[in-house]
This record gives C-alpha cells, structure tokens and sequence, in this order.
C-alpha cells in the first residue's frame, strides 16, 4: 500500500488529547481582567464582564466542510472547552480568514447567541451576518466602539486570503482598550515594528502572541524571539503565547516554541501567563 495512503489513515485513526488543564470562566467575576487559552490562537477573555472569544475553532478539524465532513487539519489537543461549556459571549474577534482562525463550524455554532463579531476587511462575506447581533470589519489604523471596548486595527506581517483566489481579504492585529484595561491581540504574524503603535500612556495588560509555526515559514510566522520582542514594543507586563500545541502545522519540535518563549523572558518567566493549553490568568 502506497505509504502516503497509510500515514493518511494514521492520521485518522489518532486520537485527539484531552487539554492538560480546564479553565472555570463561570467562575470568574464581573470586575477585573481574566483570560484562558483554549488552545492554537482561541483565547477566552473577560474584561469587567464583558467576553470576548479571539479566532474560534472548537472541532476537532479545520478545513473545508465538505457535508458533514471537515477535510483539513486534525487537533494534535482538544480544546480546553466546548462549545456547551463557554459563557455568554458579547464579541467574536476574528485576525483574518484563514481556516485555523476562521472556523466556519465554530462560528456557525456561535449564530443567534447575541454576539456582535469584529473582522478583518473584506471578510464579512463569509459570515451569515444577519444571524449575529452585529458584523463589523476594520482596517489597519480604524477604531471601532463596541459596547464598553475601543478596538484599533494593527498592520501584521502575514496574508488573508481564504483561497489562493481571494488574495484581497484582510488580517489584523488589534488592539483592545476599556477604561481600566489594554489587550493585544497579535492574529498571525511574523517579525514587524507596527506593534509600537500599541504604546500609549497606560501599559498593554496583556499580549496574545503567535508563536508557532515558524520552521520553515518564518517569513510568516515570527519565531518565539521574535514575538517577545514584539510584546515589548507594544509595551506589555504580561504576555499570552498562542498558535501551538495545537495543529501540526511546521517541523519544530511540540513544546520548542514555548520553551523557547521563556527563555526569552530571562530572569522574568512571570510575564508569561500561560504555557499549557487551558490555563487561565487573572489580574484585578
């Protein structure tokens, strides 16, 4: 038998691992900053009450849905919560199309549940936005108001197109600011100085950075040094790494980039908040 036809059916056979840890986000109380990392660039946050859910992809594949059938990427972990488990969420906060950050399965999971949605430019058309309280998309340097939040879109180092057609579409970084807090959300991105636009007279609480991915596309993705330095032009205490453990998307070894991220860190390894999927952190 042809050895890519057996590595396929290896692959369908493997099972999905159960995430380390469990976040409790009903727990968690209506003042103060809290966020939990779900697992790849899926990041819960509550911002004195309100939620907000970063690129969501809760099923065990990302892909094209073909039926009722996803063909793409299949989770190396679970995520740390399903879908029956999230709280209310108040805003979806999309970085662009592609299909690891822009899941229709998730998404559509997610309709008629009162959330207003936040997207890259030219990527509304894929949502069924009358099924959602709001769909809004911004641009590099745009601010939108939604509810209590101020969200600035920052330039990122990457691509959006959902296709190899539809090169036009959008992706972001955002910056997500309320009277009390200041998140980053970096998307996907490799090395750029545009995050220095996120400094400002308060410190950024916190970064969500990708740092995965990056052997052999570093021309993409940053690599873990790279997203330390970016959280340090932006002028964050505290730092989230996101976009690994979680899909097999390049050749570094499974815990490199997060071993890698707090080392970078030197002698403050307490500025990151989490290095397994499902833990949680908490500032008040």
């Amino acid at each position: 038998m042809d050895t890519t036809v057996c590595a396929t059916r290896r692959k369908r056979r493997r099972p999905v691992a159960p995430a380390p840890f469990t976040p409790h986000p009903k727990k968690w109380p209506d003042h103060g900053l809290h966020a939990a990392w779900l697992g790849h660039s899926t990041v819960l946050l509550k911002l004195d009450g309100f939620t907000i859910l970063t690129d969501p992809v809760l099923g065990d594949r990302c892909g094209v849905r073909m039926g009722p059938v996803t063909v793409g990427l299949k989770r190396m972990v679970a995520p740390a919560l399903l879908r029956s488990q999230l709280p209310h969420i108040d805003l979806i906060l999309l970085s662009h199309a592609h299909f690891d950050h822009f899941d229709m399965a998730t998404l559509r999971s997610l309709e008629r549940s009162g959330a207003m949605v936040v997207t890259a430019s030219n990527t509304s058309d894929l949502l069924r936005v009358r099924r959602y309280k709001s769909v809004q998309e911004i641009g590099w340097g745009e601010r939108l108001r939604v509810g209590p939040l101020t969200i600035l879109g920052l330039r990122v180092k990457h691509w959006g197109a959902r296709m190899r057609t539809d090169t036009y579409r959008g992706f972001n970084g955002y910056l997500i600011e309320t009277k009390k807090h200041r998140i980053v959300f970096g998307g996907d991105t490799a090395f750029t100085d545009t995050f220095r636009a996120a400094r400002g007279a308060r410190p950024v609480d916190l970064a969500i950075l990708p740092i995965g991915a990056y052997d052999p596309w570093i021309h993409v993705h940053c690599s873990p040094e790279q997203a330390w330095r970016m959280g340090d032009d932006c002028g964050a205490e505290h730092l989230m790494p996101v976009h690994h453990q979680t899909f097999r998307l390049s050749r570094e070894p499974y815990y490199e980039p997060v071993e890698r991220f707090v080392a970078a860190a030197g002698s403050r390894p307490e500025r990151v908040v989490t290095t397994r999927i499902g833990q949680e952190w908490s500032q008040s």
